[in-house]
């Protein structure tokens, strides 16, 4: 391997003016890598916000309560092809993250030439934020590789040639319009994925307020057109929050800048943890390079294009360093800056010998910890408790879903077998919810109670308490806990009986994971609790 990276990273690589079996190594590395990812897709389970996401599948909406839909389309797309199955919740997720790597490998081949597209490809393969996120069904899949076709057609439009060597012919103002409606579409695209996707945007008008020849595309209609279809496309993600009190909006906005907590030693942790997951994620030595590529990028040069991509990289980053003064940041929340940084790496790479010896080993360290994520998520071989393995989240729900549907099938016999006295099935918290309805044979409706936790979309869908009758079933599965659970105490007021039932062991292997207790409410009464947190959320 570090014999073929040092070949990729060969000065001479670079001189030639066009290297046309780079560029075929290019789509080889991209096509290998989705084959891994595909098998990966299909052999390991669900983990609980990818069955979320499927359940909002079976709800298509103009939106949803924690994002905008478009996740939800390729889970419904993914499922009408392979079933409720794992590779169809991810397949459309995995050949997003496909087209991605192909956009940033087309975006450092149009600023660097052929061998600079093969090196992002390389790059962006292997770094563990992509090798791992491209696999899961998350609003990140289609938002990057929205994101990233944005950029590249940006660039297409600015002038920036398909390759780096190709001659510059004359101004083609037709061709340009339409590049500009394609970023246009990939701007209303990424952000019908996730809102954040809306710092692309702000990073390229940025950049044309900085940089004095990019200050001439506001006398253009290009953007202005970019800006129209890209506000055509978020209709319905509008539309939908309109009819929904902006509740969507809202979440985000809190769930980012809500109020500071933890005071100035809370300010400092969160900081670190954001750097940390950053530098693990990316990998420590890329890490290094790509914030390298990303200072070199806002230098001034003539046209701007490589200040374009920089500041679109910039601006997440900074508000995410914001972000964490109030709140926790996820490690993945920031990763659109990667996309460009990738690409811009790639096609200014280091000159010196020993700045590319360092170069390829910070790849082959990335590619490294890459193989060590996908070992481990189908055997388990990092030295982590099963409770704190965040891979291990995604085991075990297949026994839950069978002791659940043996519960329901033994009271619904008892019962005489009528429909109208089938029980009906809930959890506490939305990630039960929806693994316990994947995994039960007919994926039946599952209600999440939300009576402790936080709002979420199963608040928008009809609810429990509504939908029962008097008298009616509950089975209910909660967190095991030495003590009565709290949820239990709320719902003495509204069932006759409560009994508990078995427990549950989530295993993976031979190492326990968690408990679940299987609860059985009856004789539904006509009031209900209180909840912690008021729905809708009060001003």
């Amino acid at each position: 391997m570090l014999r073929y990276l040092t070949k990729v990273l060969d000065p001479a690589e670079f001189r030639a003016d066009a290297n046309p079996a780079a560029w075929e190594q290019a789509k080889r590395v991209i096509a290998g890598a989705t084959v891994i990812r595909l098998i990966l897709a299909a052999v390991v389970p669900l983990f609980p916000d990818e069955t979320y996401y499927w359940e909002w599948s079976r709800h298509l909406a103009g939106g949803y309560f924690d994002h905008p839909p478009v996740i939800a389309l390729l889970v419904r797309a993914g499922t009408l092809i392979f079933g409720n199955t794992p590779i169809g919740v991810r397949l459309f997720s995995v050949l997003a993250g496909t087209g991605c790597a192909f956009a940033v490998a087309r975006i450092a081949r149009a600023l660097g030439g052929d061998a600079s597209g093969r090196l992002a490809a390389v790059i962006f393969t292997v770094i563990p934020i992509v090798a791992a996120g491209a696999v899961l069904a998350t609003p990140d899949a289609p938002m990057l590789c929205a994101a990233a076709w944005a950029l590249y057609a940006v660039l297409r439009a600015l002038g920036v040639p398909e390759r780096a060597h190709d001659e510059d012919g004359p101004v083609n103002h037709a061709a340009t319009l339409r590049w500009w409606i394609v970023a246009g579409a990939m701007i209303g695209i990424a952000m019908s994925s996730k809102y954040t996707s809306v710092f692309i945007p702000v990073g390229v008008l940025l950049a044309f307020i900085f940089h004095g020849k990019l200050q001439n595309r506001f006398g253009q209609a290009g953007p202005y057109v970019a800006v129209g279809v890209a506000s055509l496309i978020m209709v319905p993600v509008l539309w939908w929050n309109a009819t929904h009190d902006w509740i969507s909006f809202a979440f985000q906005l809190n769930h980012g800048l809500g109020a500071p907590k933890g005071g100035a030693l809370g300010v400092l942790n969160r900081e670190l943890e954001l750097v940390g997951g950053q530098i693990g994620l990316v990998s420590p030595i890329l890490f290094f390079f790509v914030i390298r590529a990303l200072r070199d990028a806002v230098r001034f040069s003539e046209e701007g294009y490589r200040l374009v991509l920089g500041i679109a990289c910039f601006v997440p980053i900074a508000f995410f360093l914001y972000s964490a003064t109030r709140r926790s940041v996820e490690a993945n929340w920031p990763a659109m800056a990667w996309v460009g940084a990738v690409a811009l790496l790639a096609s200014d790479p280091p000159h010196s010998a020993r700045m590319r010896a360092w170069l390829v080993r910070g790849i082959a360290l990335a590619a490294g910890l890459s193989a060590i994520i996908y070992v481990h998520v189908v055997v388990p071989i990092l030295p982590l408790p099963a409770p704190r393995d965040q891979v291990a989240k995604a085991f075990g729900w297949d026994l839950v879903g069978s002791s659940v549907e043996r519960k329901r099938h033994a009271m619904h016999i008892d019962r005489g077998g009528s429909a109208l006295d089938a029980p009906y099935i809930a959890a506490e918290r939305y990630q039960d919810a929806s693994e316990i309805a994947f995994h039960l044979a007919d994926h039946p409706k599952v209600y999440a109670l939300n009576l402790t936790g936080r709002a979420n979309q199963y608040d928008l869908w009809t609810q429990f308490k509504d939908d029962a009758p008097l008298g009616a079933t509950l089975i209910l599965v909660l967190d095991d806990e030495l003590n009565e659970p709290r949820v239990i105490r709320k719902l003495a007021c509204c069932f006759a009986r409560i009994d508990q039932s078995e427990g549950v062991s989530l295993m993976r292997g031979s190492s326990l994971i968690e408990r679940k207790r299987i609860w059985i409410l009856t004789g539904k009464h006509d009031r209900w609790p209180v909840r912690d947190q008021a729905f809708p959320p009060q001003p």
